[in-house]
């Protein structure tokens, strides 16, 4: 992701804490008020993971969030409507966050991917109004405005009217080479493609991969099984469906993608979605085994509050495990609470041994054990944090 030219090495030591994440959350209503990006610590011997550091300096609705590898910088992406934006911070050992950067974007950003040399260049997807943009990253840390694209406003004959009268391109996603990113587009039923130029900082579009009508595709991930870098599937998780479809993916030397559909999966196991229920994250374990990905908005559980001083216990939604095989099929291993209501992200840490389930309903975020050898993950959060408003973005600082 961020590499030298991009994010010059600031000095990042490791705290004597436990665990230490970072969050975003969507400022409170109304509409426009600040948003925050927290730094949450939880020291060995308690349950509570406390808000030690606070930023505000990423606009009102802050969606998303990349960490360099070195814990040294941040960037946040807000998805203020009809101008976004995206903000370059330091971080430094305490978890403090300081504004480098700054620069103004098409509305309604909501992920982001790096793509080109060194990952000097950064795309955004933009849910609404809908389109892509692309950013070149300076030396210095500052934006240059590269690349828009935008799509029609209105989808006719759209396939569920009331999610799908426009286009939302809802990820950004590189693939395993470097060649390609690419868009889910939630409103057309289309994963968006486009290629990476020679100079490696414009984009061009390439033949879309068509989802099956009414799904509406969310987010994706890539998937090789160890030692076969040529083996490449696609895991596509639909946000209206709530199914997982899996694709091999080939590169044909003419140029471009091509997609063989493999199979589809439930979100909810072996059985068929409920109604309302909005599949929102998928992510591949970091020891490569398995797929894990988040269920909002259809409870099947009920957990204790967050809060240590309220005894009512809350209802949760779910985070789902599969175990990816060489045929592109996924098997089933669990589904299991996901600590309150509207799981939108959740991250793994570096060992894998742990996840932090940012539930932005709930108002919380939770950590759970994990044991890698199975996948499955513990029943009792081993840290939890409450009252942090709509928690969008979540990622691992310390382990």
């Amino acid at each position: 992701m961020y590499t030298r030219n991009l994010l010059s090495v600031l000095p990042f030591i490791t705290s004597s804490h436990a665990l230490k994440l970072i969050i975003s959350s969507y400022g409170p209503q109304p509409y426009g008020s600040p948003g925050t990006i927290s730094t949450l610590v939880h020291t060995n011997g308690t349950s509570s993971l406390e808000v030690t550091q606070k930023n505000q300096d990423c606009g009102s609705q802050s969606s998303w969030l990349e960490v360099s590898p070195d814990k040294t910088k941040v960037l946040c992406v807000d998805e203020f409507n009809p101008t976004g934006s995206i903000t370059m911070l330091s971080l430094d050992s305490e978890g403090k966050l300081t504004k480098l950067s700054n620069a103004s974007t098409l509305g309604g950003p909501v992920s982001s991917a790096f793509f080109g040399k060194d990952d000097s260049s950064i795309a955004l997807a933009h849910y609404t109004p809908p389109g892509i943009s692309t950013f070149a990253v300076t030396d210095n840390n500052t934006f240059q405005a590269m690349q828009n694209f935008t799509f029609p406003a209105k989808i006719a004959n759209a396939s569920v009217p009331a999610r799908q009268d426009t286009a939302h391109v809802h990820q950004a996603l590189r693939d395993p080479f470097g060649q390609y990113v690419l868009f889910p587009d939630l409103g057309a039923d289309l994963v968006r493609i486009y290629g990476v130029g020679l100079a490696n900082k414009s984009l061009t579009e390439q033949p879309p991969l068509k989802a099956k009508a009414g799904y509406g595709p969310r987010h994706a991930v890539f998937w090789q099984p160890d030692g076969k870098p040529w083996d490449t599937k696609l895991f596509l998780l639909h946000e209206l469906s709530n199914k997982i479809v899996s694709y091999n993916v080939t590169y044909p030397e003419c140029g471009g993608l091509e997609f063989a559909e493999v199979g589809e999966f439930s979100m909810f196991g072996d059985k068929e979605p409920p109604a309302g229920a909005g599949a929102a994250e998928i992510l591949t374990s970091p020891d490569n085994k398995f797929i894990i990905a988040s269920n909002r908005l259809a409870p099947m559980f009920t957990v204790p509050n967050a809060d240590p001083k309220n005894e009512t216990k809350i209802q949760s939604d779910s985070i789902i495990t599969f175990k990816p095989l060489e045929s592109g099929q996924l098997e089933f291993v669990e589904i299991v609470a996901s600590g309150g209501m509207k799981p939108r992200h959740f991250n793994l840490n570096t060992k894998g041994d742990k996840i932090a389930v940012a539930n932005g309903l709930s108002e919380n975020v939770v950590v759970y054990q994990r044991d890698v050898e199975t996948g499955k993950i513990g029943s009792d959060p081993i840290a939890s944090g409450f009252g942090l408003g709509d928690v969008t973005n979540v990622r691992f600082l310390d382990e």
